[in-house]
């Protein structure tokens, strides 16, 4: 039997691929399911079941050096002033970004309004 030990919905390219490189340099076999034709099956990497320890502690350590590597990068990026800000996104991205300003503005309305009219008819 095989067990799956990374999931790749939403993982970024060069994630995906660095896995499959540390999968293979250790000798681990592995195999690939994608989300299908319709997108709703599990994309992910498997591999044997005798395998799953090492596999999974090399992709844990994997994944921790990348966080320190891009939390590093961000911190250097943000120390530097090239870090991207709200107003970056708002720039790139102005209605979608307006949207959800607009959406939460409107889930705090729609939260408090009750208890406002009921402080009012007090």
């Amino acid at each position: 039997m095989s067990t799956l030990v990374f999931k790749l919905r939403y993982v970024p390219d060069d994630e995906a691929e660095a896995v499959r490189a540390v999968l293979a340099t250790h000798r681990i076999e592995f195999y690939e399911t994608t989300a299908g034709n319709w997108g709703i099956a599990m994309p992910g990497i498997w591999v044997p079941d005798e395998d799953v320890q090492q596999a999974r502690k090399l992709i844990d350590d994997y994944q921790q050096t990348r966080a320190d590597e891009r939390r590093s990068e961000h911190e250097a990026d943000t120390a530097r002033g090239t870090a991207p800000l709200w107003y970056d996104q708002f720039v790139k991205r102005p209605l979608a970004t307006m949207g959800i300003v607009l959406f939460c503005l409107f889930l705090l309305y729609a939260l408090l309004s009750p208890f406002l009219r009921l402080a009012v008819s007090s």
